[in-house]
């Protein structure tokens, strides 16, 4: 006779998700070191966001998303990084994304599979540039997903000079 007596126990161990080889090739392309500040756009459950945090090291990613679910997905799946004080996670939309008073700009911005910002919905791409564009430092860039394997986006018709 079988005894099904493990299916009773409870499940300790966290499950690491594997990030994704498109994932893993966009992480590689960007210009990252230690200290970089990184904003990352449409985070998702948060995969890229924590192996962007493992290169940053002393930097920081703030990653966000219009889901809520999303979000916390991403803060349940990213404890260890968010204690360490390189990951945070906020609840908003890129077109009505600011900087809170006390934030710093970041040196980049990179966004994959964003509809705002990939031409399904041209009536709040340009805000949601805009948004970028003053959250980023002067040589601040944006990259995009759909270049090999990123592209970047020029934002000086954004910028307050440009």
């Amino acid at each position: 006779m079988f005894s099904f007596a493990f299916l009773q126990k409870p499940i300790t161990q966290k499950i690491e998700m594997k990030l994704s080889k498109r994932l893993q090739d966009i992480v590689l392309a960007l210009p990252l070191k230690e200290g970089t500040r990184v904003l990352e756009i449409g985070c998702g459950p948060g995969a890229m966001a924590r192996e962007i945090s493992r290169h940053i090291v002393k930097g920081h990613i703030l990653a966000i998303d219009r889901s809520a679910k999303a979000i916390q997905q991403a803060v349940t799946g990213s404890q260890s990084e968010i204690s360490r004080g390189n990951l945070s996670y906020r609840h908003v939309a890129i077109e009505k994304f600011e900087l809170k008073p006390e934030e710093q700009l970041f040196d980049l911005a990179v966004a994959v599979r964003v509809g705002s910002l990939d031409g399904r919905h041209p009536e709040i791409e340009s805000q949601s540039l805009r948004n970028i564009a003053k959250a980023l430092k002067k040589d601040g860039k944006l990259y995009l997903d759909g270049g090999n394997p990123l592209k970047e986006i020029k934002l000086t018709k954004y910028r307050k000079n440009g």
